[in-house]
């Protein structure tokens, strides 16, 4: 039986390798993978998050939350991709359910970012506050950057790979490629925070905020449809 997920044309392209060299196997194989993160992953899009909630912080303190959160991810999608297929299978967890999980968490990121309830009175509280939180685990590594899309397309990518390690290792490049963009787009952002200042990131901050709610609710709706819980 063909593991969820599973794309007919990949697994022709896998199985016909005394037909299609390996190098061209390999080729679109890995294009796939680097396109399907990408755009699941979506690093342009991490830096109006970012911005909202670390254009406060001085430059420095800004490297080191992305080169923080962009390491953790690496890991969650290393782990994941080696361990996630058995884990969920054996803990009895769907995909589905996955989706529910990070769609709630997207979700309270969103109810905070529209009423600002990170923020504190005075700028010394606000500053006191912000120096204790660590928002480069929670919300950046996950669920933004590693979400329930790209923790999904690292199982299924890796289901594509048929164990050829070859194949396993460039899901593995690419997703380190599209992690090493997301740094890239929010080392830059330090710019776009100087450029909006407080008042610009305010605004960022809730309009971000209503877009992030309707997320979670499709990822939401889109775990209890593929759970069937609607059917009739």
């Amino acid at each position: 039986m063909r593991p969820a997920g599973f794309h007919d044309t990949g697994a022709a392209w896998i199985e016909d390798m005394d037909v299609i060299s390996p190098e061209l196997v390999a080729f679109d194989f890995g294009a796939r993978a680097l396109l399907t993160l990408f755009v699941v992953i979506d690093p342009a899009g991490l830096v109006p998050v970012f911005v909202s909630l670390a254009g406060g912080r001085s430059p420095q303190a800004q490297a080191s939350i992305a080169r923080r959160a962009v390491l953790i991810a690496g890991a969650v999608l290393l782990f994941f991709a080696i361990v996630g297929g058995p884990l969920l299978a054996y803990l009895g967890i769907s995909v589905f359910a996955l989706r529910i999980a990070g769609g709630i968490l997207l979700f309270r990121i969103a109810v905070d970012m529209v009423f600002a309830q990170y923020r504190r009175d005075t700028p010394e509280e606000e500053a006191e506050a912000r120096a204790k939180e660590d928002i480069s685990v929670f919300p950046l590594a996950i669920p933004l950057i590693t979400g329930p899309g790209a923790l999904a397309s690292v199982l299924i990518l890796g289901t594509e790979a048929h164990g050829e390690p070859q194949l396993f290792a460039l899901v593995l490049a690419a997703a380190a490629v599209v992690l090493f963009a997301a740094y890239l787009f929010l080392r830059g952002s330090t710019r776009l925070a100087d450029l909006l200042g407080q008042t610009g990131i305010n605004v960022v901050t809730r309009v971000l905020g209503l877009i992030l709610s309707a997320l979670a609710v499709q990822y939401v709706a889109d775990g209890l449809i593929g759970l069937d819980l609607f059917a009739a």
